[in-house]
């Protein structure tokens, strides 16, 4: 059995019911559970389902202390207020995960 690292954002959350940002397993990364928070300020602001673009930078931070980044990305699961929203949310989806997320021709 490969060994498993366990990574951290400052989220009360990993303190309290020992959840972690993301999980390191053998070759495996899992990254969960990532919202518009800000773990600098831990302020959350009011922003709309267009801007998740925090929610990449909190991603991409967990991947970067793993030794990934969002190049390596395979799967994203989105939860949206609304199913509505989710066009508006493409333009940042593309410029975040576009061309990585494209298996080559």
């Amino acid at each position: 059995m490969s060994e498993r690292r366990r990574i951290s954002s400052g989220s009360k959350f990993e303190r309290e019911i020992g959840y972690s940002r993301a999980v390191v397993d053998g070759g495996w990364i899992f990254v969960s559970g990532t919202t518009g928070f800000d773990y600098a300020t831990m302020t959350i602001s009011g922003m709309s389902p267009s801007r998740p673009s925090r929610r990449c930078a909190t991603s991409a931070r967990a991947l970067a202390e793993a030794g990934a980044s969002l190049d390596d990305v395979v799967r994203v699961h989105y939860l949206l207020p609304s199913a509505d929203d989710f066009e508006a949310c493409w333009p940042v989806f593309r410029r975040e995960l576009g061309s990585r997320s494209r298996p080559p021709r």
